[in-house]
């Protein structure tokens, strides 16, 4: 029986035994928003770096013009990256390219997700489809639900994300043992409009301030892409 479970920030990964378990990490305002949307729209694959340093780095290894570099620091986007943001890299043109991405919170988690079994990158937009596939192929798992949070702090758009994955998980597998942070999650989403939940939220205050109003709706939309990202040996590609 699969047991589903929501942390509420990245940091409380560090108190968990992540082998033998199934991670998927959330960051909603953008980083896996903006993951999902480049591999859905052709992105070869996707490396997540801890920094900007670390992504300039990686980019030594690969060609000029075969990968985008995109990625910021507390929300200001890092001189000489392309804006981080789902939109944003489907201007730059990421079909057929590698993108090569740091983001303060969202690639941290996915760092520190590593020791797990199996990693995934999630989002509202690919929701339906991770959820459908962890239910078939990891029908007796621990499903971890990360929120990547911001700077140790809990973030409100991040955990109506995980409400919308639970609330997907429970139509699928009403008998797996739930915990009360999944609960209220499943809560938030099914009695919040999503729009509104992201507008609302601090990161999502700070994006409209910024003239992003349309990076926030269009994180927004729920399951419109097929694409499950894999972390594996450091990349996320598609399952």
């Amino acid at each position: 029986m699969q047991k589903i479970h929501v942390l509420l920030k990245k940091e409380e990964l560090d108190a968990q035994r992540l082998e033998g378990k199934v991670v998927v990490v959330l960051d909603i305002l953008f980083a896996t928003s903006s993951i999902v949307t480049a591999l859905a729209h052709g992105a070869t694959e996707v490396i997540p770096t801890l920094d900007g340093r670390a992504a300039q780095e990686v980019a030594k290894d690969f060609p000029a013009g075969s990968y985008v570099l995109s990625g910021e620091l507390n929300a200001d986007t890092l001189p000489g990256f392309v804006h981080p943001t789902p939109k944003a890299l489907l201007a730059e043109g990421i079909s057929g390219r590698l993108l090569i991405y740091c983001t303060t919170n969202g690639t941290v988690a996915l760092a520190k997700s590593q020791g797990a079994a199996h990693v995934y990158a999630a989002a509202l937009l690919n929701g339906r489809a991770v959820v459908e596939h962890i239910v078939a192929q990891h029908p007796d798992s621990t499903i971890l639900i990360v929120c990547s949070g911001s700077a140790d702090n809990f973030n409100l758009e991040d955990f109506y994300g995980a409400g919308y994955l639970v609330s997907l998980f429970r139509r699928r597998a009403a008998s797996a043992d739930y915990s009360d942070a999944a609960l209220a999650a499943e809560l938030l989403h099914d009695h919040c409009d999503g729009l509104d939940a992201l507008r609302r939220a601090r990161v999502g205050r700070m994006m409209l301030a910024r003239r992003l109003d349309a990076e926030v709706a269009f994180a927004a939309q729920e399951s419109c892409f097929d694409v499950v990202p894999l972390l594996q040996n450091g990349a996320l590609r598609p399952v």
